[in-house]
C-alpha cells in the first residue's frame, strides 16, 4: 500500500493540482509570438518562463558526456531561448513595462559563453571540435628577415657617421677632451718630479 506523501508525488495528483490551480482545465501556452500578447503581466510571465529554461539548459549543457549532438542542439535552443527572450522584453517595454534591456545584470548567462554577436557557445559547447579553433588566436611566429631586409635599414646613422651634424656632441666632446689632456699632463708632470 502506498503512503499519502507517495500518492501526493504522482503524476495524477500533481497535474490535479496544476490544473486547479490554473482555474481551467488547460494549462496556458506560451504564445509563438510575443506581439500577440497585449497583457503585461503575461509578457512577464512569460518572459521568466523563458529564462528558467535558459538557466535549465545551461545548467545540463555543462556535461560534457551528453555527445556531439545533443550539445550542439541544446546550444542551438538556449540562443533561439535567448533571442525569445530579447524579444518578450521588447514587447514589455512596448506595453509599458520595466525595461529590462538596460538593467544591469550581476552575472548572467552570457558571460560564461564564447562567442561573437547573437551566437555563444555555453558549457560543454565551447569544447567542441571546430569551436576552439574558430576562437583560438593564432600564434604569432617570429618571422625570420632576410638579410636584404635586415641591410635596407643600415645607413651612416647606424654607423655613427652623421653624430656631429646635429652640433651637441662636438661641444661635449671638446670638454672631455681638454679635461683628459690636463689629467695626461698632471700624470706626466708627476712621474718626472718622483
Amino acid at each position: 500500500m502506498a503512503r499519502n506523501s507517495e500518492k501526493a508525488m504522482s503524476a495524477l495528483s500533481r497535474w490535479r493540482k496544476a490544473q486547479a490551480a490554473e482555474g481551467s482545465g488547460r494549462a496556458k501556452k506560451r504564445p509563438y509570438l510575443a506581439e500577440l500578447c497585449c497583457d503585461l503581466d503575461e509578457a512577464e510571465k512569460w518572459r521568466r518562463e523563458v529564462v528558467a529554461e535558459i538557466s535549465n539548459l545551461v545548467l545540463l549543457i555543462q556535461n560534457a558526456g551528453l555527445g556531439e549532438h545533443k550539445i550542439r542542439d541544446m546550444n542551438d535552443h538556449i540562443n533561439k531561448l535567448f533571442r525569445e527572450k530579447r524579444h518578450w522584453e521588447r514587447r514589455i517595454i512596448e506595453l509599458g513595462g520595466r525595461n529590462y534591456l538596460t538593467l544591469p545584470v550581476a552575472r548572467s548567462d552570457e558571460d560564461d559563453a564564447l562567442g561573437t554577436g547573437n551566437y555563444k557557445y555555453f558549457g560543454a559547447a565551447k569544447d567542441l571540435p571546430g569551436v576552439k579553433e574558430l576562437f583560438s588566436k593564432p600564434e604569432k611566429q617570429a618571422s625570420r628577415k632576410t638579410k636584404a631586409e635586415l641591410l635596407r635599414y643600415i645607413n651612416c646613422d647606424y654607423f655613427g657617421y652623421r653624430d656631429e651634424d646635429d652640433g651637441v656632441i662636438v661641444p661635449l666632446e671638446a670638454a672631455l677632451e681638454k679635461k683628459a689632456r690636463q689629467e695626461a699632463i698632471q700624470n706626466n708632470s708627476s712621474m718626472d718630479t718622483t
